[in-house]
């Protein structure tokens, strides 16, 4: 019978210390993002020297402005390697409050309709 002790490499891999540089992102999706932004922004411009009025126009804009933010946030600021815990710690408050804000306006417009209707009707 063979007595020779039986190493458990599992175990020996778990005692070993891992030593993690951090994580390294290519350089070419910055440029990427970066030459989009370039892209977003001018067409963004373009939207005022082409003389787009009206709803169209501020569609465009708000449009163009939350692809960019969009773009700073998940990329610039790493949020898309981040997890999900997190970018739900991040995004949900300031979705909720445009969420309030919108029902505000809604009420608001309701509120200013009735205050017309019976504060008008004594004269």
């Amino acid at each position: 019978m063979n007595h020779t002790p039986v190493h458990d490499v599992s175990h020996q891999a778990a005692l070993t210390p891992v030593h993690n540089v951090g994580q390294q992102h290519p350089l070419g999706i910055y440029f990427k993002v970066w030459g989009l932004l370039f892209v977003l922004s001018g067409l963004s411009y373009s939207v005022d020297y082409f003389h787009v009025q009206g709803f169209v126009r501020w569609a465009l804009i708000i449009t163009f402005m939350l692809l960019k933010a969009g773009l700073i946030v998940a990329i610039f600021m790493h949020m898309a390697w981040e997890r999900l815990a997190l970018i739900y710690a991040i995004l949900v408050p300031p979705i909720a409050l445009g969420t309030l804000v919108y029902l505000m306006s809604i009420e608001s417009n309701y509120t200013f309709w009735t205050r017309i209707l019976f504060f008008d009707a004594g004269s």
